[in-house]
Parts: C-alpha cells; structure tokens; sequence
C-alpha cells in the first residue's frame, strides 16, 4: 500500500501541504483532485522521492515500481513499437543476457523469467497499447521523429502503460488525447492490475476509472469512497452540515455572551455568569467552510444575423492536391450547438479550418454571412501567446482604444484577477494561458465560435464555469474536445467526420462511446433478423422528461424568433416604394431573406413538432 504520514511540503516559501495523511491500499484506482495551484503535480514529486519534505513521510513497498509519463519524450530513429518494448527495462535485459549467457543453469533461470513476464507476446501487447492510443500498424513501424510532441507524449504514455508498474502516476493523461484516445484510457484503466494515482480534471474519466478521490485543498487530504460525483455530492453534504453546526454554535454563543454581559455585575448571578464564561472559553470553533472564489467566463454577445450564417453544397476541401472531405453539404445556424465526432485523422480540424476561412475550399459552393465574424480557439494557440508579456499586454495589442481599465475589467471576467494581468505569460499556469487564449478568441464577439480542445489545462471548475458560459452565448459553437462531460452539457447536434465526408451522427453520446470502445464489429447479415417478442416500454426517467422539456421550449423559442423576424421582413416587402425602379436591388435583397427566413421557419416548426411527440411519448 502508499501510506502517506503527516506530510508538509513547501515550494519558494509557501506551503502546499501542512500535515496531511492517506492510506491507499493495493490495487486501488483512485483519482487526485483540485483546484489548479493548491501542488498535485508537487505530490506527486513527493511520493516519487524527488523533493525533500518539511515533516512526515511517505512509504512504499520496497520491491514496488513507480512509473510516470516521461517529460523527456523521445525524439529518436527508434521505431514506436520498439521505443514501447524498451520501457520494459527487466525483459530487455534478460533478453540481451539470453544472446550470450553460456551456464546451462543460467540460460534456464532465464527462460523461465521469460515466461513468467509474458515476454514472447509483449510485442503484441505494445501494439494493442499503441493502437488504442491512435496509432495504426504502419505508423508503429516508423521512427519516433517522424511526430509532433504531442504524438510523442503518446508514445511515453503507451511505454509507462506496458511496462506496468506497482504504482501508475499519471498527471492529466488525456491533455494530449483525442476524444477516441482518451475513451479508450478510460477502459483500460479499469483493467489495470495495480495501483493507480491519477491527476484529472476530465469528469467522465473519473468517473469511469477510479474507485476514490483523494482531494486536496486547504493544504489537506482528503480521501472519498466512490466516483467523482459520489465525492461531489459527498464533499456538497459535508459543506452544508459544516455550514449549519457553524451556525448554530454561533446562535450558543450569542446566547451564551449575552447571559454573561447581562448579570456578570450581579452578586446572584456571578456563579452562572463565570460558569459561561468558562463555557465559552472551551468551545472549540467551528469554522463554516469558505467558497472559493469562483471560476467564471463572461462572453460578448454578438447581434442576431439572418440565418443560416454558413451554409455549403458539394464543397470539398484539403491540402496542395489531396482532397480530405468532399461532397460536404451543410448548414449552420446562430443557435446551433454542434460537436464533431470522428476518429483521429478522419478530417476533424480540416473542417474546422475550412469554416473559420484558414483554409480555402476546392469546389463546390460556400456561403456564409456577409457580417459574420468566427472565433477560433485551437490549443496550439496556447503555446503561440507571447511568454515574456502579460495578458494585459495582449489585450492592448488588440484593443488599444478601450484603456486599461476596461481590460482589465475583461480578464477579470475570464478568471484572471489583478496579478495574472500583469504577470508575464511565460509564468502563468496552464490554465490561467488557456483562459487567456479563450478571450483572445472571444474579444470581437464571434457570432460563430469554434473550439478545438478548450478544456485542455483547464481544472473541473473552469469547466464547468465554460460550460455555463457556452450555455448562455447567443452564437453558434462547434466543439471538438475529449470531455464527454463538456459534450454531453453543450451539444445538441452531432456531425460525424468518417470516409472522406461530413454527416449528421442520429445516435447520441453514449451510443458513439460503445462504437468506438467495440472491439468487435460483426458484419451485416443479409439474412433478416429473428423477430423479437415486443418489449413493454419503460417509462421516461424524471431527468430524460426535463431534457425533452427543455428541447421543447428552445425549439418555440427558435419559432418566435423566426416568426419575429418573418413579420418584419414581410412588412418591409409590403412597403410599395421598394418595388420602385431605383431600389429594385434593395427589393431583391429583402426578398432573398425573407424566402431565408421562411425556409428556416419551416425547419424550425418541424423539429418544434418533433421535440412535442418526443416529450409526449416519454410522458405516456
């Protein structure tokens, strides 16, 4: 087991952790959660042996192996597959020893260690790991170099996972994991066959993996039976009796005081009054748990434009003379929610270059709004903010005019408080640059905004807070991104990206999770399936009935609006010196939005009708 005994750390002077202690017993999955800054990567450091502790310690088994992903991702002319066998340094090593031992005893003892660690199908094994990760058989073949860093920190995931230690360490594993990757993470995990200590702010993930949380905060541990949401509910339940005994005692104590200041000066009522006094003077404090400060974005609101604000027919798209999507014909509109689906290299951020115009499109017809303006966040433009200026800097590159005043005023709405202003970039946490990032993206109030992994370095409560903020936007979002969790909340429509094209995705979340975790995908059968004795249908669960309900009321909400818009345009149609010769182009114009306008009225009554017999046959 890992048994923690009353520890204290320092990092340059402040105190992470002040006398906190833990037990995780063997085998154990359990997940390491906080807020970004309160020293989980420094913990881990700690159980690692690499920082000196203030007070306690920290023991292990000593035969135990503690495995990490690497920060020295390799670069090299070694292959993947053999950069992944490498890391199991004990099978390497009996293996070179095989090619010259010469005691026959020797060669046996080796043998037989042999088999006992599996070796002749650790190949095989790597190439499962590998693959789940997102590399095909061929690319398992090629040299290390051949990679960006990001596929590199795959690589050293892949390696850290085969070679199996007593002890997995993993700090945000799925930062550099594609939606497929980071699925596929979660079910091994649950396979894994020793203890596990996971640094994740991706609530599915532990949900998924771990069966603990161990949370840090306030310079404590603290460990929780059960999932992420069982520890949510769990710590909300504690706060509140917390918050209420804290109430109380105070109520006892005002009570308790004004017995004392009120007949202390009495001779009668000394006795009482000192026996109070000394009552107080034991009562041991009970300090009502304080709300951190919260996490919160605040974005502009873009004005309405006519709909739909893109809209393409048979356009295809790619690079130099290789066409990547093609036959694409798709409309969005400012209310949609969309997230892209699609196994890596299937053509995801091509479409997403194509419809924020960094990429040019190869045929067919793409028209988008005249007024419209695109918001781009791509995690790569973390890592392109400039490290020696401070955010407010940034801003005032972009708006000089405002003064600093009122930007300072649009960092604080994205969680970026008065030092993080003027704190230069190179010295900000992952999350505070990613938030950053969001407001440069945000800052001309896109009416579409396109979001290519924005949860990356971002901890639970800035996810949420996103999730709150994308909620409330006016304009239309395209998400790509990992989190399940961030999907699930944020996307009413999925297109998947798969065989060269772009198609509507008709199942929902969960439906896509077991596609993609189905190892075995059995063909059609041409012969017709076995009838099935009809089942009784299940009510609609009370949650299920309040997400159609909500469906319901944007879809009247998106009729009203329509219908708003119709009688204006029609109005504007019904004015007769419009039709006059010298303002025939500006009749044309209205027409052509009003028959817009109609087309996306038509649309939006049918899904209206379709969210009503949904709800009605859930409540049935």
């Amino acid at each position: 087991m890992l048994k923690i005994s009353d520890i204290t750390y320092s990092v340059e002077g402040r105190t992470l952790v002040e006398n906190a202690s833990v037990t995780i017993p063997t085998g154990h999955k359990v997940g390491l959660v906080g807020r970004n800054g309160t020293g989980k990567s420094t913990l881990f450091k700690v159980i690692r042996g690499e920082m000196t502790l203030d007070t306690g310690n920290v023991q292990l088994p000593k035969d135990w192996k503690i495995g990490g992903v690497s920060q020295e991702v390799p670069g090299n002319e070694v292959s993947l597959i053999d950069t992944v066998l490498r890391a199991d340094t004990e099978r390497e090593a009996l293996l070179a020893e095989s090619e010259t031992a010469t005691d026959p005893a020797r060669i046996a003892d080796i043998q037989t260690r042999l088999a006992d660690i599996d070796a002749w199908s650790a190949e095989a094994r790597a190439g499962t790991i590998l693959k789940g990760l997102g590399f095909t058989h061929a690319e398992q073949q090629q040299p290390c170099s051949d990679f960006s860093g990001g596929w590199r920190m795959r690589v050293a995931l892949a390696a850290v996972l085969f070679s199996e230690p007593d002890l997995l360490l993993l700090d945000e594993p799925t930062n550099y994991l594609d939606l497929e990757g980071a699925l596929w993470l979660e079910a091994y995990l649950v396979k894994y066959p020793h203890t596990v200590l996971i640094v994740s702010h991706d609530r599915e993930l532990l949900n998924r993996s771990v069966g603990g949380i161990l949370h840090l905060e306030d310079k404590g541990l603290t460990y929780y039976t059960g999932t992420y949401d069982m520890f949510a509910k769990q710590r909300a339940q504690k706060r509140a009796l917390m918050a209420s005994a804290a109430k109380k005692q105070e109520a006892k104590r005002e009570h308790l005081q004004a017995f004392v200041n009120r007949f202390k000066a009495k001779a009668s009522k000394a006795k009482q009054a000192q026996s109070r006094v000394k009552a107080l003077e034991k009562m041991e404090t009970i300090t009502p748990p304080e709300d951190a400060a919260r996490t919160v974005f605040t974005f502009p609101e873009p004005e309405e434009l006519s709909p739909p604000i893109i809209s393409t027919e048979g356009v295809s798209v790619g690079y130099d003379d290789t066409i990547i999507l093609k036959n694409l014909d798709l409309r969005i509109d400012q209310d949609d929610r969309i997230a892209l689906l699609g196994r890596n290299g299937e053509g995801k951020s091509t479409l997403s270059k194509m419809l924020s115009n960094r990429l040019p499109t190869k045929g067919g017809k793409m028209v988008t709004s005249n007024k419209l303006r695109i918001g781009f966040f791509a995690q790569h433009q973390v890592d392109e903010l400039y490290v020696d200026e401070t955010p407010l800097d940034h801003l005032f590159r972009e708006r000089a005019q405002e003064g600093q005043a009122k930007l300072r005023a649009r960092l604080a709405s994205f969680g970026l408080g008065a030092d993080q202003a003027d704190t230069p970039v190179g010295r900000l946490s992952g999350g505070q640059k990613a938030r950053l990032s969001l407001l440069l993206a945000t800052l001309p109030a896109p009416h579409l905004l396109i979001l290519d992994e924005p949860t990356n370095h971002l901890d639970i409560e800035s996810r949420e807070a996103l999730v709150e903020a994308l909620t409330a936007y006016s304009g239309a979002v395209i998400l790509v991104s990992h989190d399940m969790h961030l999907l699930s909340l944020v996307a009413d429509r999925l297109w998947l990206v798969s065989k060269g094209t772009v198609k509507p995705y008709d199942e929902d979340l969960e439906a896509y999770r077991k596609f993609l975790l189905s190892s075995d995908k059995p063909a059609k059968s041409d012969k017709p399936a076995k009838a099935k004795a009809p089942e009784k249908p299940k009510r609609a669960s009370r949650d299920v009935i309040l997400a159609l309900k909500a469906d319901v009321r944007k879809c009247e909400d998106r009729v009203e609006k329509l219908n708003v818009m119709s009688d204006k345009l029609a109005t504007k149609l019904a004015d007769p010196d419009i039709y006059e010769d010298a303002r025939i182009g500006e009749m044309e114009v209205w027409q052509k939005k009003y028959a817009e306008v109609t087309e996306a009225l038509e649309k939006a009554e049918s899904l209206w009708m379709n969210a009503l017999e949904k709800l009605e046959k859930a409540q049935a």
